[in-house]
């Protein structure tokens, strides 16, 4: 593939393919894996394992005489085949096995590889409490997706192998041992207790999990079926609140997959330290411990909800049915992100739903305005973790939406049934997926795909409507502005789509009543720009375009006013009435701040409240602050939090005083009162007439800081995000340096190292040098969550010496994501560099020599042409 597929023109979208991207494919297959067996034994203290591993192959074909094995920095000891000992040869990445007798077809092998390895650096995580953070648990666990289980066993490390496995494993008292599938024997040995699982149903070696720790357990259960959660002692109920549902979650999703749960138990294990929110491994997921929630958390959380949701779906999209090959990810995250919606759906209501699709849409359409656009398939890449992204969760969930609203309610599950049941226990691509609903539904889809799946971007619509009183016609025009006439005339880009466009009207005896009828019709927008004409008996209060907002889009609307604040008002869907308050701002005026303000009080869902909120924020008058504050007495948590959000754009001390009330009086939900120790940092930091005096406002967050210590530590990090606010101030940066240091708790050091890079664009010379100092001794750990945040901390700033200190990480560290994320920071950092306004003159005025070079040359050509 090559990057024509990315629209490059004038370097509007970034490319996803970085240099040194190549095509990936599967191996060939030797055979097939029947069974994995390891037998373990763990030595906690010393980070080490010894162990064997034993593989059962059948050949696929005559005459192999070699094997070769994904082991990354293992100590191999001893190959055996059949019991026979075997030359092999091993460079630390793969373990190359000369077979004495080369293989014949059908006729099982059995390999067992002798190894053992200590202080691995991926694979499996050793995670102990040290000086610094005394309190830490002691847990071992495991990560393979994407191919890092060759960090802690010899396998054939790609998702196109499926085999059963085993895992017998020594471990002290009185650590429990989690893993696939079910517990088919315990045995005390000394200090020791043995601890040997079986997981019959066959999966990829990326899913095989081990996590080891004193945990407490949690029983329930589901049609018979364990359903354990395991977390450290002392927050059993924050397990039950945060993972109490999985029950009725695996209820509803076998019901809507048309497939039972497929295995044995489901055990939920919250770890420390954990990289990911979590990993779907096979009957046994792992999940960070940072999920857990505690009473006043719950009241605005519904992350660790769907997250719990995520993982579950994948049991069936992932697990059941596995990916082939890394570059068809979306099809088992796009619908683990989508089951994440249908849950909210059925747990709390259509709107909700709605409101949650926005939200992933914005998040991938936020990756492909300022990160890159890619095909959502696509096996050019340097490590397949890159393929992880917005792309394929996101976009893949609005993907899976399209294809319900194409074929309908009944259709859309009798195909997903479809799917899963054609395909339970196999791998899939992504073609397998459309000839499912086309077998279920006699439907081909593939227009769909081809243009949102295997091509990058999504329509950006401008649409305008106006009214011929005389002819009774409504006028849309409906502009494809994504789409760019190439010198051809032709347009790349298009999309081809049948939208349906409602007419809203209010009936007059039902005037308070939100509830207005639509007539709805069709069209076809295909072209850059079209105008279609409906005849209609009245005129319409107000438009909807794509109604329902099914289609993944953006869109930018351009009514007349008392249309949209018809539609602000009375469109049955939140989405549309979001749009109508992004259409609304733009137009600004005390008119449109009064539609605003009345549906900031009065809408009935909160989504379009909070969107509301920060929409207030955009219109400069200074009636915009008595709109919104009233916003602060909202009974939803999400909403005070959106208003003190955007009261930190209105800076004035009114809207100071404002939020400090809940700085010091505090809220029922964590999340508000971060945001408000975070704004009143961002207003002091304005360039007020009248504004509240830093060092106040230091004293303010000083405080909170102290005395605010708690879940996940949201409220203080908020404090800290305060403090970056005052980028001249050199206290603020004494202040987040001091909790950059070891002991300080994990998200709240994250956060402080995070502030860095954001306080250091106002700080002196002397001070910047303070910061790189830091960060050039933070890049120096290996946690991965430290080094992202050093990434972010660096990709902030506005000088050259952050590049070698990205460059170094970019250059050392074995994590695919991290060397990624440095390279995209260093590029950040050039472009900051960049914008001073001396370096660009400089380069418009050698542009201009260039130019003017140019020309003489050009006329000196000539010259000399004529000449001879």
């Amino acid at each position: 593939m090559s990057n024509s597929y990315f629209d490059t023109e004038n370097n509007r979208y970034k490319s996803f393919e970085l240099p040194g991207a190549r095509p990936h494919y599967n191996p060939d297959r030797p055979g097939q894996v029947e069974h994995i067996f390891l037998d373990l034994n763990l030595n906690i203290h010393n980070q080490s394992i010894q162990g064997q591993c034993n593989i059962t192959l059948l050949p696929i074909r005559n005459g192999i005489d070699r094997l070769t094995l994904d082991a990354v920095n293992l100590n191999i000891e001893s190959v055996q085949v059949d019991e026979v000992p075997q030359k092999f040869d091993y460079d630390g990445q793969k373990l190359s096995i000369q077979l004495d007798s080369p293989t014949l077809i059908d006729r099982r092998i059995a390999i067992a590889i002798a190894y053992s390895l200590e202080k691995p650096q991926r694979g499996i995580y050793f995670i102990q409490p040290d000086k610094h953070y005394p309190h830490k648990p002691t847990q071992v666990w495991t990560q393979g997706e994407d191919e890092d289980s060759r960090f802690w066993f010899p396998c054939f490390d790609y998702p196109g192998q499926l085999s059963t496995s085993e895992i017998r494993v020594r471990v002290p008292k009185p650590f429990l041992a989690i893993s696939n599938g079910e517990l088919i024997a315990t045995e005390a040995d000394g200090d020791s207790k043995i601890y040997h699982w079986s997981q019959q149903q066959v999966h990829p070696t990326y899913l095989m999990t081990l996590a080891v720790g004193d945990f407490a357990e949690i029983r329930d259960e589901w049609n018979g079926k364990p359903v354990t959660y395991y977390v450290e002692k002392g927050r059993e109920a924050d397990a039950k609140r945060s993972m109490g549902k999985t029950p009725q979650m695996m209820e509803f999703l076998s019901e809507k997959y048309g497939y039972p749960y497929a295995y044995p138990k489901y055990a939920q294990v919250c770890v420390d330290d954990f990289i990911f929110g979590g990993m779907e491994n096979t009957s046994a997921t792992l999940l960070t411990d940072r999920c857990l929630l505690d009473e006043k958390a719950a009241l605005d959380n519904r992350n660790t909800e769907s997250l719990v949701v995520h993982e579950l779906a994948h049991q069936w999209f992932g697990d059941l049915i596995v990916i082939k090959h890394w570059s068809h990810a979306w099809v088992k995250e796009g619908m683990a992100s989508y089951s994440e919606v249908m849950w909210t759906e059925h747990e709390y209501g259509t709107d909700e739903a709605a409101y949650y699709r926005l939200l992933e849409a914005r998040s991938y359409q936020a990756e492909d305005s300022s990160r890159y656009r890619r095909p959502m398939v696509t096996h050019v890449y340097r490590e397949a973790i890159e393929l992880y992204d917005r792309h394929i969760y996101e976009k893949g969930s609005c993907v899976y939406h399209m294809i319900r609203a194409e074929l309908g309610e009944e259709l859309f599950w009798k195909a997903m049934k479809t799917f899963v049941q054609d395909n339970a226990h196999k791998t899939v691509e992504t073609i397998d997926l459309l000839r499912a609903i086309e077998k279920a539904t006699g439907r081909n889809l593939l227009f769909l795909f081809d243009q949102y799946v295997y091509r990058g971007g999504h329509p950006d619509f401008k649409v305008a409507y106006s009214w011929d009183g005389d002819a009774n016609l409504a006028k849309i025009t409906v502009t494809q502005t994504q789409a760019k006439s190439d010198q051809n005339g032709s347009n790349s880009n298009l999309f081809d789509l049948r939208i349906p466009i409602g007419f809203g009207y209010k009936h007059a005896e039902k005037q308070n009543d939100a509830s207005s009828e639509l007539k709805i019709f069709k069209v076809r927008v295909h072209e850059r720009e079209q105008s279609f004409y409906f005849p209609l008996e009245e005129k319409p209060q107000f438009v909807s375009f794509d109604v329902g907002n099914n289609f993944l889009k953006t869109v930018e609307l351009e009514y007349p006013i008392p249309e949209l604040k018809a539609q602000l008002e009375c469109d049955p869907n939140p989405t549309s009435r979001i749009y109508a308050a992004e259409a609304l701002a733009k137009k600004g005026g005390l008119e449109v701040l009064k539609a605003l303000a009345a549906s900031l009080q009065n809408d009935s869902f909160w989504g379009v409240r909070v969107e509301v909120a920060k929409q207030l924020a955009e219109i400069k008058l200074d009636q915009a602050f008595d709109a919104l504050v009233v916003g602060l007495k909202d009974s939803n948590p999400h909403v005070r939090r959106a208003v003190a959000q955007a009261l930190a754009k209105i800076k004035t001390y009114s809207s100071y005083k404002a939020v400090k009330a809940l700085v010091e009086d505090g809220d029922a939900s964590y999340y508000v009162e971060a945001t408000a120790a975070h704004t009143i940092g961002a207003i002091a930091a304005a360039n007020l007439e009248e504004k509240p005096k830093e060092e106040k406002v230091l004293k303010q967050l000083k405080t909170v800081l102290e005395e605010k210590a708690g879940w996940n530590e949201v409220v203080r990090s908020g404090a800290i995000a305060g403090l970056a606010e005052l980028k001249t101030s050199e206290a603020a940066l004494n202040l987040i340096l001091e909790y950059t240091k070891l002991g300080v708790p994990q998200p709240l050091r994250l956060a402080a190292i995070r502030a860095l890079g954001k306080v250091s664009v106002g700080q002196t010379p002397t001070n910047v040098e303070r910061i790189l100092e830091r960060l050039k001794e933070l890049a120096k750990e290996t946690f991965f969550l430290t080094q992202l945040a050093v990434l972010t901390a660096l990709g902030n700033m506005e000088t050259a010496k952050a590049i070698a200190i990205l460059q170094s990480l970019a250059d050392q560290t074995a994590d695919g994501r991290v060397r990624r994320y440095a390279e995209e920071e260093i590029a950040k950092v050039q472009k900051n560099i960049g914008t001073d306004s001396a370096v660009k003159q400089l380069r418009e005025e050698l542009d201009q020599l260039k130019q003017q070079n140019q020309e003489l040359r050009s006329r000196l050509e000539n010259l000399e042409a004529k000449s001879k």
